[in-house]
């Protein structure tokens, strides 16, 4: 095993590809702490669809126009059109979610929707022939073997971001997960709390889509943080547990793909999925002791 480890990891696709999970692991940890405790699991689909949706409208419009080549650096990363479309469906849907009756997952349920039908409405517009440096698939279902400096230059600055932005509000933002009730009675703007999350949970969930792909990324938010709650006490313990595992599974993933020829991105969630499964059978037998 250790043989097949040094084997693996000697590629510099390889290490790039553990840095870049590495660092979606550790950021989609600090998160999905608090995005399974609010119930919005389904907020990181949604967002992650709203990505795809901004990322077709991006390429359509710099073909139509004549500027893919002059400008195919945009067509390459399509990070820089996916980040600010989920960035404001984030908040469009915090915004519809809080002035109207509707639920959350009602409301993401909505978006997601639309964002779907935009996205493939207009990468079918682009000419089939027309070389826009990424694969529809790699957006839906993630190139991480493919991971670029620029990828990994973004998904760092954001990364740094999220920790910076979460420790400076961790005890506000604890508080009124917890309890969102008595926390906005002791004067916590409970709905600027709100918008913060998810506006960092945007901006993580559209620089990892494009690494880990579209479909895969809610797993990324949501399946370490649920076994994490499943084996702590306490919100600290939770994040600490979570991000652990979302690192851990990443390697054995990547690994898991190496040795097998296997799909990576589905190796990865896989992998997140088995911890999952043991953990949950654990605290079942436990409890019945």
């Amino acid at each position: 095993m250790l043989e097949e480890l040094r084997e693996a990891f000697a590629f510099t696709f390889m290490q790039r590809a553990l840095l870049a999970g590495s660092l979606i692991a550790v950021a989609s940890g600090l998160l999905g702490t608090f995005v399974v405790q609010r119930r919005l699991a389904y907020l990181g689909d949604g967002l992650a669809h709203a990505a795809f949706g901004g990322t077709g409208v991006g390429a359509f419009v710099l073909v139509a126009s004549g500027q893919y080549g002059a400008r195919s650096e945009f067509l390459r990363h399509p990070l820089l059109i996916a980040l600010p479309v989920a960035l404001a469906t984030g908040l469009l849907i915090t915004y519809v979610k809080r002035r109207t009756q509707l639920s959350s997952d009602t409301t993401i349920g909505v978006f997601l929707a639309v964002a779907v039908a935009v996205g493939l409405f207009f990468f079918t517009r682009i000419p089939v022939d027309t070389p826009l440096g990424f694969d529809i698939m790699d957006v839906l279902f993630g190139s991480i073997l493919a991971v670029g400096r620029a990828d990994l230059i973004a998904i760092a600055v954001i990364t740094i971001v999220t920790g910076a932005v979460l420790v400076r509000a961790w005890g506000k933002l604890a508080y009124a997960t917890l309890d969102e009730e008595l926390a906005r009675s002791d004067g916590v703007n409970t709905a600027r709390l709100e918008y913060l999350l998810v506006g960092i949970t945007a901006a993580v969930v559209a620089a990892s889509s494009v690494v880990v792909g579209v479909v895969l990324m809610t797993a990324y938010l949501v399946i370490p943080a649920a076994t994490a709650r499943l084996a702590s006490l306490t919100l600290l313990g939770m994040t600490v547990k979570a991000v652990v595992i979302g690192v851990a599974t990443t390697g054995a993933g990547l690994l898991g793909a190496f040795v097998f020829d296997a799909p990576t991105s589905s190796m990865l969630i896989l992998m997140q999925a088995v911890v999952f499964g043991l953990v949950a059978v654990g605290r079942a037998v436990a409890g019945r002791a």
